[in-house]
C-alpha cells in the first residue's frame, strides 16, 4: 500500500510517460515535493499550494521532458561532446525542472541559477537532504557565468530572446538549449537573434494535465 498521499498518482504518471525510476528515486520525488511544501510557507516557492496539483503542475510536468532529455543528452554524447553531463537550469525557483532532472539522471551534474538567495538555498537544502551530491544551487544572475554546459534548460523563465542572450555565456560550443513552454511560442521563435535557431519544437503531454506543452529546443546556427 502507498503509504505518501500521492505515491500512487505519481506511479501512474511515470507508467504513462514509459519512464522507469527505482523505488530510491520515486521516494526522492515525494520527499522533493513535501519539501517544496514545506519551504513554500516561509519563502513562497510557488504558488501551487494543493499537493494534487503540485504533482500534475510541477513533478508531473517535469518528468514528462525527462525522456526528451535523455535523448539529447545521448545525441549530444554519441558526437562527442564532453560536456553533456553538465546541465545549468535557469531561474530554477523551486528546482523544476533541474532536481527532477539530478533525480531521474543520476550521473548528470546539474545547477539551478537563480538570482534569488533564498531560491538557490532551497536547491543546497534539497540536496543535502536527498543525498543529490551532483545538484547545486547557484545564487547568481545567468548572464554573470561563464562556466560551460553542454545543455542550459529553462521552465516558465524568459521569452526566448531574452533567454538564449542572457545564457549564451554558459552554453558550451556544440551545447543546446531546452526551453520548457506552454503553448507552441511562435513569436518568440520568429525573435530570436542571428546566430540562434530552432531546431525541434516537441509537443509534450503531461499526465493528469490538461493544457498544451512543448519543448523548444535551440542550438547556435552556423556563422
Amino acid at each position: 500500500m502507498p503509504t505518501h498521499a500521492q505515491e500512487a498518482p505519481l506511479r501512474a504518471g511515470l507508467a504513462a510517460l514509459q519512464l522507469a525510476l527505482s523505488e530510491r528515486q520515486v521516494a526522492q520525488l515525494l520527499a522533493y515535493q513535501d519539501l517544496i511544501q514545506k519551504w513554500t510557507q516561509v519563502y513562497n516557492l510557488t504558488a501551487v499550494r494543493d499537493p494534487a496539483d503540485m504533482l500534475t503542475h510541477h513533478l508531473l510536468d517535469s518528468l514528462a521532458a525527462v525522456p526528451p532529455l535523455q535523448r539529447e543528452l545521448a545525441v549530444l554524447r554519441a558526437a562527442g561532446r564532453g560536456l553533456a553531463s553538465r546541465v545549468l537550469d535557469v531561474g530554477s525557483g523551486a528546482g523544476l525542472p533541474g532536481v527532477v532532472f539530478a533525480i531521474c539522471v543520476p550521473d548528470l551534474e546539474v545547477h539551478c541559477v537563480d538570482a534569488v538567495g533564498k531560491k538557490a538555498a532551497f536547491i543546497q537544502q534539497v540536496a543535502g537532504s536527498l543525498g543529490l551530491t551532483a545538484l547545486k544551487g547557484v545564487h547568481a544572475r545567468v548572464e554573470s557565468l561563464a562556466e560551460p554546459y553542454g545543455m542550459v534548460s529553462s521552465r516558465a523563465f524568459a521569452a526566448l530572446p531574452d533567454f538564449v542572450s542572457w545564457s549564451s555565456s554558459a552554453l558550451a560550443e556544440g551545447g543546446v538549449w531546452m526551453a520548457l513552454k506552454g503553448k507552441n511560442p511562435a513569436s518568440e521563435v520568429t525573435a530570436l537573434p542571428d546566430g540562434v535557431a530552432v531546431f525541434h519544437v516537441e509537443p509534450l503531454q503531461v499526465p493528469g494535465l490538461d493544457a498544451e506543452r512543448c519543448i523548444v529546443w535551440l542550438r547556435r546556427s552556423p556563422a
